[in-house]
């Protein structure tokens, strides 16, 4: 059987958005790479201070992303061969693949809205309790292990310090402070607590509009497709 008309027209918009979908799966699956692979992150989150690992909570969410990617490119294709077959079992199946993807997006985005401040504080926390080790007076073993943590966020994210320039981190300035690449030869003094929170913000607004354009062709996926349904249901067979 073959739909005609107005829902032939609905065929080939519904074989369009899914390959949009197909295409922001993938796009999905790159944007999670980047993110597992980022200089920034992962010269931070791969350090070790005392035998404790930094917090992985970003890289489980890195890793749900890249499910998820792997899954929307999956569904597209799905959908994309179910509307060029009029096949009604494929796009019954795509539909339901559909629904459970955007109740996993809506859980996934209350869950990401609710915890947005997570990562950032855990890494602060790794990082101060670094940074108390580094600025203590005594030398031990574990303040020099502590000074070399710090130099890794200081040089990966250009700044120094908390914020508070307490005298004990005033004496250990010089030595922990990365120098701006110019000729006065300045220390950098910007607050690695800000630093920290603005480097996971930036790529939280970026999955969040991502998964906002998602949504809202998945919204205009299922309506096409229970649309193409009915009508491929309808249409005499020849």
């Amino acid at each position: 059987m073959v739909v005609t008309g107005c829902s032939q027209c609905i065929k080939y918009m519904l074989f369009f958005f899914n390959f949009i979908f197909w295409l922001a799966g993938g796009v999905i699956l790159g944007v999670a790479l980047w993110l597992r692979h980022d200089s920034q992150t992962s010269n931070l989150l791969m350090l070790q201070f005392e035998g404790n690992q930094a917090p992985g909570t970003f890289y489980v969410s890195v890793y749900v992303l890249i499910a998820i990617g792997a899954l929307m490119m999956f569904v597209g294709f799905l959908g994309c061969y179910g509307a060029i077959q009029e096949s009604q079992c494929l796009l019954g199946t795509f539909f339901t693949c559909l629904v459970i993807l955007f109740a996993c997006e809506v859980a996934a985005g209350l869950w990401g809205f609710i915890n947005k401040d997570t990562i950032s504080t855990e890494l602060i926390n790794f990082y101060d309790t670094a940074y108390i080790k580094a600025v203590d007076p005594v030398g031990t073993e574990s303040k020099q292990a502590a000074t070399k943590i710090l130099e890794v966020f200081h040089e990966t994210l250009e700044c120094c310090g908390k914020g508070d320039n307490n005298e004990l981190f005033k004496a250990a300035q010089t030595s922990l402070c990365p120098k701006m690449t110019n000729p006065i030869d300045l220390l950098i003094t910007q607050s690695c607590h800000t630093k920290l929170r603005n480097l996971f913000t930036e790529k939280l607004h970026v999955i969040g509009l991502a998964a906002l354009v998602i949504a809202v062709i998945m919204v205009f996926e299922m309506i096409f497709t229970m649309v193409l349904c009915c009508a491929i249901r309808n249409t005499p067979a020849y």
